[in-house]
């Protein structure tokens, strides 16, 4: 089964939203609020909707309110790549 990893969320995120300056994308902030990394809702939108296009997993924009973390977006992101 695939799985999308960290790299892959990071990957798609800098596409999506653009890297920030004076933040490093590490494994280290899998636990951190997207606001405190400088991601807002927008950004998790785009990912979402790359995470669709690349993977075939359908996230609905609704479903990302509670998603705070990018730990949350990995585990919201695989649940929907198995039910696809």
């Amino acid at each position: 089964m695939r799985e999308i990893r960290f790299a892959d969320l990071r990957r798609l995120l800098v596409e999506s939203a653009g890297e920030l300056d004076g933040v490093e994308l590490t494994e280290d902030v899998i636990d951190e609020p997207f606001d405190s990394i400088g991601y807002d809702s927008l950004a998790l939108m785009e990912t979402a909707a790359a995470v669709s296009k690349e993977y075939g997993a359908d996230i609905p924009d609704d479903s990302l309110g509670d998603v705070e973390t990018p730990r949350q977006f990995l585990e919201l992101a695989n649940a929907a790549l198995v039910a696809s």
